[in-house]
């Protein structure tokens, strides 16, 4: 009975901690997180426009850059305003659909993202390795079934981790250790045995990205093998820069990713818990930040788009109108005597009196009758 009074299998709120042991720095930490988080958002949809817009980008690389955008919106909006919450107005609470909701959107987004990176090392192999058959292997058909076939994959590894926990019991401790809901943070609170967790938890991680770890690694060593062939020293070097701002990109992605899958399985104890929040929450915050730096501030097509629109913005500016101030050469206030103006004056050769001749009758049209009354010393004028 006792087991039974102090686990619950649907809780109604979990408490996020935020960053455990630095709550008193929260308000400063938020500082560099909120700027990351509108920098991102800035860039991705800027980003995501000019590409759209310009129909010289509707190309494959382009159309697999724009789905990496849009996985970089999805995970930083799902997370970071729930962590300036936490940061800023101390809004710990989340329901427990909404920490289930927050889980599948970040491991979702996340095997998503990875199978994009995985399309886009394919794309750059075949352009650089097999230009020939750039055209035929990526027509549009292939990529769309390539995006659906992520969607369906992250869908198929993902779901099984939402019912894993819905099906676990719960404990009156539901302080979660962290700034987001993810799978292990979630799991660990629960009374009940959580290895199917442990284990699946792990083996997707291993399976999935591992694998596209692998993919990512063979596509770009066969890249740098044809770079190195190259007759030209200054070709050579831009594919080396272009390749290494890759690799880092995409090391940023998945080193944190690793490190905190690792770190709940194997080192929860010997490494300082904040941390480990620290890396996770940057894990949602940089790779967004950065990939419109790497793969677009440094592509040629995407920044000569960007500064045709600029011009074309500043060639229809917003239109002012200037306050006009006196004394003002253009707008004088006029002074009198003034020969342009001149005050008219009575009698005048430019303005006369206007004079009418009085009517004499007999009028045929308004005949005039003089009349004199007896009483009257006057005269009245009667219109007939």
């Amino acid at each position: 009975m006792a087991a039974v009074n102090h686990t619950d299998s649907r809780p109604g709120t979990f408490l996020l901690v935020g960053i455990p042991g630095l709550e008193r720095f929260h308000l400063w930490i938020s500082v560099p997180f909120f700027s990351m988080y509108t920098f991102a958002l800035l860039g991705n949809l800027v980003l995501l426009f000019i590409i759209f817009r310009e129909q010289s980008l509707h190309k494959p690389m382009y159309l697999f850059l724009s789905a990496l955008t849009v996985a970089d919106l999805l995970l930083s909006t799902s997370t970071v305003p729930r962590m300036l919450a936490i940061f800023w107005f101390r809004a710990r609470g989340i329901s427990f659909g909404a920490c289930l909701a927050q889980v599948f959107l970040v491991h979702f987004i996340f095997v998503a993202e990875s199978a994009v990176l995985v399309a886009m090392a394919f794309d750059r192999y075949v352009a650089i390795c097999n230009p020939l058959r750039y055209v035929t292997l990526l027509t549009p058909s292939i990529i769309w079934r390539i995006e659906v076939a992520a969607v369906v994959r992250s869908l198929c590894i993902v779901l099984p981790l939402v019912f894993l926990l819905q099906r676990l019991s719960y404990c009156r401790n539901r302080v979660i250790p962290h700034s987001y809901c993810e799978h292990m943070g979630v799991a660990r609170l629960a009374c009940t045995s959580i290895k199917v967790n442990v284990v699946y938890g792990l083996t997707v991680a291993l399976l999935s990205a591992g694998i596209d770890v692998v993919f990512i690694a063979v596509s770009y060593g066969l890249i740098l093998r044809a770079v190195f062939q190259l007759p030209s020293t200054g070709a050579r070097l831009k594919a080396m820069g272009t390749c290494g701002s890759h690799l880092c990109s995409i090391l940023l992605f998945y080193t944190p990713a690793f490190f905190s899958v690792l770190t709940h399985r194997f080192g929860g104890h010997s490494i300082p818990r904040h941390i480990h929040i620290l890396l996770a929450n940057l894990y949602v915050v940089v790779p967004p930040m950065l990939n419109p730096i790497i793969y677009g501030a440094k592509n040629k097509r995407i920044c000569e788009s960007l500064q045709s629109m600029l011009a074309w913005m500043g060639r229809y500016p917003i239109p002012t109108y200037p306050i006009p101030m006196y004394p003002n050469p253009r707008y004088p206030i006029p002074t009198y005597p003034n020969p342009t103006y001149p005050i008219p004056t009575y009698p005048s050769p430019m303005y006369p009196i206007p004079t009418y001749p009085i009517s004499t009758c007999p009028n045929p049209i308004y005949p005039i009758v003089l009349t004199q009354r007896p009483n009257d010393p006057g005269f009245m004028i009667l219109l007939a």
